[in-house]
């Protein structure tokens, strides 16, 4: 999470939400042709019927039929045996869910959020004047403090809802610190339990109010780690908040190397604070072998680095492979996403907070994450537009260490169908989701989680 300025200079959390990229084209292939003696029936009861396997099994055969896969002008079917998309024709006695000629797009990944501190679903918050981290952190305890629902049941109705917005998976960060204990992780660990049918999740134990600065955090994150309920250890400014580069990152990477997970950290600092912090990073990185394992959140250090000093750090980034993530905050914070991808450098798009003491902000939908990534960055282009798109879908794949959804054969079957023309205009005017499918199974339809 990140404060709201001080100065009309400084970061609002208003202008983090959007920014823009460039990746490589992604080409589908597509299994076309009618299934042998499959069973067709209406939309709606086939939509229903797909949904039978939702709370543990994945249809064996289901042919979406009538799809046009990225906005082709030609409707053709999708063919997905246990969860996957194949290509040739359906086996005999396959389902047939009508996509009524609707567009067909990889599902969505949210590479960063805050489920655990949202307000979603709930009655209006007002919120306070706050000047700096340490503001929004006291203000996230009153707030936990003063919420009935308990955070299960927050995160669960945010997590669906973002479910119904065409979202696969996230990367959910939950706070860890003395005023909560592992409540937040607690409460997302189950919101995750009860999603495990519609929805991947991997979380971070997030210390937000510091590692060193806040007394006890430290332990509470190693039992963390212990329980096996996290998949990642996080970190947050380790010389602009918590003013203990060295111990910080001695700690943080020491839990992950000794329980086997990653790291993610936050990293607000800008100018040679960041920069450090980036450095010592990478080499704890390269000291415990954890490459692939360490992802670096927001990094306002980097946009502001010449060509020649962003391509030197870069090339180290993906040289032991750490990933980074953006919330798109504004054009000049939002990450260089083309030039570091040149280096192999995995770079996801995510929401942050949605609705919590920070920001009033927020919707979890990541297509509307996609549609602000071009926003800030002005693209106009039809290939700029669908780059955005394809961050929001595969960026965020890269991230976890998730196949791409990209319906070429073999891929998982997670996807949305939405009415429009093409791609670049689904990006722009963002169509409600009429079905969202995850592993071959209608999980969501007309908006609604289907549960």
């Amino acid at each position: 999470m990140q404060p709201s300025p001080t100065a009309p200079s400084a970061l609002s959390r208003r202008t983090m939400l959007a920014g823009a990229a460039a990746l490589a084209s992604t080409t589908a292939t597509w299994a076309v042709g009618a299934p042998a003696e499959a069973a067709t029936v209406t939309a709606e009861a086939s939509a229903s019927a797909a949904t039978s396997g939702a709370k543990g099994r994945r249809d064996k055969a289901v042919v979406f039929r009538n799809v046009r896969p990225f906005g082709a002008a030609k409707p053709t079917d999708l063919v997905v045996v246990d969860g996957r998309v194949v290509d040739g024709p359906a086996p005999r006695g396959a389902q047939v869910v009508d996509g009524g000629g609707r567009i067909a797009l990889p599902s969505l990944v949210d590479a960063h959020i805050h489920p655990d501190k949202t307000t979603w679903g709930g009655s209006w918050v007002s919120r306070k004047p706050a000047s700096g981290i340490a503001d929004y952190v006291a203000q996230d305890v009153e707030l936990f403090r003063g919420q009935r629902r308990p955070v299960a049941e927050r995160a669960y109705g945010l997590m669906a809802h973002a479910v119904t917005r065409g979202t696969r998976a996230m990367c959910a960060h939950a706070d860890v610190a003395p005023a909560y204990g592992l409540a937040g992780v607690e409460g997302v660990a189950e919101a995750r339990r009860r999603l495990r049918h519609a929805l991947d999740v991997q979380i971070v134990a997030f210390p937000q109010h510091g590692v060193v600065r806040t007394p006890g955090t430290a332990e509470l994150l190693e039992e963390a780690a212990r329980t096996g309920a996290i998949d990642m250890i996080g970190g947050i400014d380790p010389i602009g908040f918590d003013d203990a580069l060295d111990e910080q990152l001695d700690l943080v990477f020491g839990i992950a190397d000794r329980h086997g997970i990653g790291v993610d950290i936050h990293l607000h600092d800008r100018g040679e604070k960041g920069i450090k912090a980036m450095r010592g990073i990478i080499d704890r990185t390269r000291a415990l072998s954890l490459a692939g394992k360490v992802t670096v959140s927001h990094v306002f250090c980097l946009p502001g680095l010449t060509d020649g000093e962003l391509g030197a750090l870069a090339a180290d980034l993906g040289d032991q492979d750490i990933a980074l993530t953006t919330v798109a905050p504004s054009d000049s914070l939002v990450l260089p996403i083309a030039r570091l991808r040149e280096h192999g450098v995995r770079v996801g798009l995510g929401s942050d907070g949605v609705r919590d003491s920070w920001s009033p902000f927020g919707n979890a939908d990541m297509l509307h994450r996609a549609h602000l990534l071009g926003w800030v960055t002005d693209v106009r282009l039809d290939e700029e537009l669908t780059n955005c798109y394809r961050v929001a879908a595969h960026g965020g794949a890269d991230v976890m260490g998730l196949a791409h959804a990209d319906l070429e054969p073999g891929a998982p079957a997670d996807f949305v169908l939405v009415r429009g023309e093409c791609l670049p205009q689904v990006v722009v005017d963002m169509p409600r989701r009429d079905m969202v499918v995850h592993g071959g199974v209608v999980v969501a339809r007309d908006g609604e989680f289907l549960d």
